[in-house]
């Protein structure tokens, strides 16, 4: 094991990667006072099995090396539950290391359940158990106790007995190209991009009251703007609970602003305020210009109500389906169809829809839209869930 703070030293060690098929890789960061995640350690394992800890805090370290590995299209990057590792990378590299793996997204679709920890692929793939005692230490404090580096180090070693057993399932199951179909999702930078206009799509907005969603999609686009500009948690700006409280109330004064939980008397006395509330009022008026068009629309096409209203009931009803088809299939719940999925199912079968394409048509969709029909119905019998026609 190296233990690498010198450019020198990662030079070295990426030059003796550099004909490897693949390395695992993993990172330990911290954003608990920052909107973007400071990056405090880089483990990485060779296919050969030499692996490094790899401080990026040093001073006298350049990571070119490492993001000239991370950038080679013949060596492929393994990690675990890859979501936040490739998010660093991209605000390092300004693209998604390719190609990669996540033993997470692998491990559901080998019938390992929903989002399995990294822990128990490797006591079920190696049969040891890590101790995780380190997990929540302060990684950017300096120096570094063996403890720490010996458990960041496990995060990898470990990783590549797990990659090499489930690459093999893969191909034995012959479901490579779902778990790359689900990986493609991974690969899309659009998903790594913090752009402020979308940042309302973080809140589960459940009503038909124009204003109430106007309100969340502009304060929560200001919020991102300034969280990212100051370089702070959201939170720290206003919290969820107080957004979603200063939209339902349509908050638009300094006095009713003072009534919402969660805002302080340091915030009543900033500018943020005062931005806060021409935001909400704009919101407000947008709204009501933009209700009176989609009424005028909604008359000359004789539409009215909400196609999502009352289908709760049907949404239970095919979640059964799905637990059934995840059962038999042994491929998690969370991969074949969201909540959303099968509510754009139940209104509207011909939208756009991953449950009705690929393979999680071939194990599931063609089954739902046949429950939909009528064409076939769900019983139990000895304790199981059985389709019948």
């Amino acid at each position: 094991m190296l233990f690498i703070n010198e450019t020198e030293k990662l030079t070295d060690f990426c030059e003796s990667q550099k004909n490897n098929e693949f390395i695992t890789v993993d990172t330990e960061f911290v954003r608990e006072k920052t909107y973007y995640p400071k990056l405090c350690l880089i483990q990485v394992c060779g296919q050969n099995g030499e692996a490094a800890v790899i401080d990026p805090l040093a001073k006298e370290l350049d990571l070119e090396p490492l993001i000239n590995i991370m950038q080679n299209e013949k060596i492929l990057k393994v990690f675990h539950s890859a979501r936040q590792d490739i998010e660093i990378f991209y605000n390092i590299m300004g693209k998604v290391p390719s190609p990669i793996f996540d033993t997470q997204i692998a491990a559901m679709v080998c019938g390992y359940g929903e989002t399995v920890s990294y822990e128990a692929l490797v006591h079920s793939v190696k049969k040891v158990s890590i101790d995780k005692s380190s997990r929540f230490t302060n990684w950017q404090h300096r120096p570094l106790s063996e403890e720490q580096v010996q458990y960041a180090l496990g995060d990898v070693t470990y990783l590549k007995d797990v990659y090499e057993h489930l690459n093999e399932e893969l191909r034995k199951s012959s479901r490579t190209s779902w778990f790359t179909e689900e990986l493609d999702i991974l690969k899309n930078e659009e998903m790594y991009k913090q752009v402020p206009e979308e940042a309302w799509k973080r809140f589960k907005i459940r009503t038909d009251k124009s204003a109430v969603k106007a309100i969340i999609k502009d304060v929560a686009e200001w919020r991102e703007r300034e969280a990212q500009k100051q370089n702070v948690p959201r939170g720290y700006i206003l919290k969820d609970e107080a957004l979603v409280e200063i939209a339902n109330r349509k908050i638009k004064t300094p006095e009713d602003l003072a009534t919402v939980r969660g805002l302080n008397k340091g915030f009543m006395k900033s500018y943020r305020a005062k931005e806060l509330i021409k935001i909400v009022k704009k919101a407000i008026q947008n709204s009501k210009e933009q209700t009176n068009i989609e009424k005028e629309t909604d008359k000359r096409k004789g539409k009215g109500g909400s196609a999502y209203a009352g289908i709760a009931p049907c949404v239970e009803l095919m979640r059964v389906l799905l637990k059934q088809v995840s059962c038999e299939s042994g491929v998690a719940c969370k991969l074949i169809a969201s909540t959303e999925d099968i509510e754009n199912l139940i209104v509207d079968e011909t939208m756009p829809n991953r449950a009705l394409t690929g393979w999680r048509r071939e194990i599931f969709g063609e089954k739902a839209l046949a429950l939909k029909s009528g064409k076939i119905k769900l019983s139990i019998e000895d304790r199981q869930v059985t389709f019948s026609e």
